[in-house]
This record gives C-alpha cells, structure tokens and sequence, in this order.
C-alpha cells in the first residue's frame, strides 16, 4: 500500500505540472493532426511534427523555469 500512498502524495504535490504536461500533449497531438490532415500530409510528416513535439514541450518547461527564477 506505501506505493499507491506514495504515487498519490506526488501526484497531489505535482497536479499543476502533470496538469501541463496533459494539456501541452493533447494541444500538440490535436494540432500536428489537423495541420497534416488539412493540407493531405505525408506520414512522414506527422511524425517529424511529432517528434518536434519533444524539442518543444523541453522549450516549454525550459521557459517556465527560466520565468520562475527571473521572479
């Protein structure tokens, strides 16, 4: 039971960041779909967009923090 009580503690203590981290991922996925559905892309495309989506969500996170020292 320690580890269900322990997930659940840092779940409590990280909701904002887990809450980023999921609205950042479905924003990226939703949009990199569109975009390649929109203009009839390649697969090879949506994939190279998604694994952009790995350089930006590091960007985000990188700013975010950035933001937070500045203050």
């Amino acid at each position: 039971m320690t580890g269900v009580r322990e997930w659940i503690q840092t779940a409590r203590e990280e909701r904002w960041g887990m809450m980023t981290d999921l609205v950042f991922a479905i924003l990226w996925v939703t949009g990199v779909d569109l975009i390649v559905r929109l203009l009839d892309g390649p697969d090879w495309a949506r994939y190279m967009f998604m694994a952009a989506g790995i350089v930006a969500y590091f960007g985000l996170v990188w700013s975010f923090e950035a933001a937070k020292q500045t203050q």
